[in-house]
């Protein structure tokens, strides 16, 4: 793959020791970056396993803890990483929050924590990458949620729309500096996050039948449109969402 800058090449990856933020990370280490940072919250055991297979593919691995809900630990995340490296050139979002349940039952707190995670977190990442962002991309992955309604999806969908329209915004006021700014709107991915869905189960028989591929996405899926998106192959995607749903989202307005 062709990146975008040929010198030692950063990436910071919120999200990225499960699920696809861990595909992204192993992606980009097989595409030839040489230092990746990987944000988590919790999981010990999986962070230091993404560590090891990020390592083994060749890769320097900094693992940074930071609850994102939190401006001061982002500014500590920060902080750490621009000791570590004097230039990011891939900022990818991945880190998600939010409570699966109808939006009339969302609890003020709920509604909080899924803007602040899911957009304002992106947007106050995207801000500290910026003084060590010289050209690059930044990459955010959203979820169909964020333009049409899905059940449960309770206040993480519009946290999803108004983290793609600060997408768009950011991609004029950075492209000028070269930085590229886009996202992927993932329809359903097998992981954890499906898991918690009620009636999980059902409502992945139900996208599989309604999804012209015939199956759900994988991590590995959206970890290669991100790959595309931090390349120079894709120099001239500036502001986009781009679905990655198998088709499903073509017949969800007759299957209504």
């Amino acid at each position: 793959m062709d990146i975008e800058n040929k010198e030692h090449l950063n990436a910071l990856i919120t999200g990225g020791t499960r699920g696809i933020g861990r595909a992204v990370a192993i992606k980009l280490a097989q595409s030839g970056f040489d230092t990746i940072f990987l944000n988590y919250l919790q999981d010990e055991a999986s962070a230091a396993e993404t560590k090891v297979t990020i390592e083994s593919l060749g890769a320097a691995c900094h693992l940074t803890r930071a609850n994102l809900a939190f401006p001061d630990e982002i500014d500590h995340m920060f902080d750490y990483i621009s000791q570590a490296a004097n230039r990011i050139n891939a900022f990818i979002h991945c880190a998600a929050l939010g409570a699966f349940k109808p939006l009339t039952k969302v609890k003020v707190n709920q509604w909080d924590l899924s803007m602040a995670v899911n957009a304002r977190a992106f947007l106050h990442c995207v801000q500290s990458c910026i003084p060590l962002m010289k050209g690059g991309s930044v990459v955010a992955i959203s979820s169909l949620g964020g333009r049409i309604s899905l059940p449960d999806y309770g206040a993480i969908g519009p946290s999803k729309a108004a983290m793609e329209a600060v997408v768009r915004q950011l991609a004029m006021e950075l492209g000028p500096f070269g930085i590229r700014v886009n996202a992927v709107a993932a329809g359903l991915v097998e992981g954890r996050t499906l898991s918690m869905f009620p009636n999980s189960g059902a409502l992945k028989a139900q996208v599989i039948g309604s999804t012209p591929l015939g199956r759900i996405g994988t991590p590995e899926d959206l970890a290669d449109i991100v790959g595309f998106l931090v390349s120079r192959e894709s120099g001239w995607i500036q502001g986009q969402v781009i679905v990655a749903d198998g088709g499903f989202s073509l017949g969800i307005s007759r299957s209504e």
